[in-house]
């Protein structure tokens, strides 16, 4: 069983669609092993995205994850990583597939209401910046 860290960016909490976009995660088979409700400081922003510090949208990226409070998650099961990366579908919701969470609940490529883990080994590292290991359940 893998697992995947989620955030549901500040534009979806924003538009109060938290419940419907974690229902999409649990509907597709996987389980919130843990998730809470927060406001990033600008230093964990970038600590979190520092892996962008050199590219040109990062600091509009911090900007905008301070903008308003997060939901972060873990999600648990089998193809975790890719499943959760189907269902919030291409980064630029204007390529998005119909029915996915960027299709659905994201206004730009810069609002994209969700992040989610690119890898197993991003996953972890992701998940041990928001959560003890403890929280985990």
């Amino acid at each position: 069983m893998e697992q995947t860290l989620s955030i549901i960016k500040p534009d979806a909490v924003a538009k109060n669609v938290i419940g419907k976009i974690l229902t999409r995660f649990e509907d597709a088979g996987l389980r919130i092993a843990v998730t809470k409700k927060i406001q990033l400081s600008r230093e964990d922003a970038k600590a979190f995205y520092a892996v962008h510090k050199d590219r040109p949208f990062f600091n509009d990226l911090v900007e905008f994850m301070i903008s308003g409070p997060v939901v972060v998650s873990v999600l648990e099961g089998d193809n975790a990583v890719a499943k959760n990366r189907e269902l919030m579908g291409a980064t630029n919701p204007k390529d998005a597939q119909k029915g996915t969470i960027r299709a659905d609940f994201a206004e730009s490529i810069d609002a994209n209401a969700v992040h989610g883990s690119d890898s197993l080994e991003n996953a972890k590292i992701e998940i041990e910046f928001f959560f003890a290991q403890r929280e985990i359940v």
